[in-house]
């Protein structure tokens, strides 16, 4: 495994619509576990291939809720190709994101509070996922940089956080 380079805008790259996965071979899962071994290195939540400049459609997401007494409860590892998300909840929310690909920034976006995405997984097998809150936002970020969008086209507004201030990035 190896840690990858991180594109930043505005790198071309980001701004296309990548390709589906067809092939699950050696050369695909190496490029996942790569993903994932970048995505702990930044650290972050979320990335995508193109974040990573291959123009596949891929996401890596590591993510875990707190529970009720506010300790982080173990993070969940999810690996989906040809990620799509198929409903919708009707509540939208606004939350603060951050981006890997947008250093030194973070602005406030509306999301779905729930959706349903499917895709595959490493070996081609159909995968379903229902989330909800932060983990529904953060697939729904992954996804938009597989189409080319970037948080900050969404975002109602965009700043520079103030030192102390950490955001998650996706």
């Amino acid at each position: 495994m190896a840690v990858m380079d991180i594109l930043h805008l505005p790198d071309p790259i980001l701004r296309r619509k990548a390709h589906k996965v067809l092939v699950f071979d050696k050369e695909f899962n190496k490029l996942a576990d790569d993903m994932i071994e970048t995505l702990r290195a930044a650290p972050g939540v979320g990335l995508a291939a193109p974040q990573v400049g291959v123009s596949q459609r891929l996401i890596v997401i590591e993510y875990g809720e707190e529970d009720e007494e506010g300790k982080e409860a173990p993070k969940k590892l999810y690996v989906v190709a040809n990620p799509e998300i198929i409903s919708t909840s009707e509540q939208i929310v606004n939350g603060v994101e951050a981006c890997l690909s947008v250093p030194n920034l973070v602005g406030e976006v509306e999301r779905y509070y729930g959706i349903t995405v499917k895709g595959q997984n490493r070996k081609g097998k159909p995968v379903k996922i229902k989330a909800q809150g932060w983990l529904a936002r953060v697939f729904q970020h992954e996804i938009d940089h597989l189409d080319g969008i970037i948080y900050t086209d969404r975002a109602t507004e965009v700043w520079k956080p103030k030192e102390g201030e950490d955001y998650a990035a996706d």
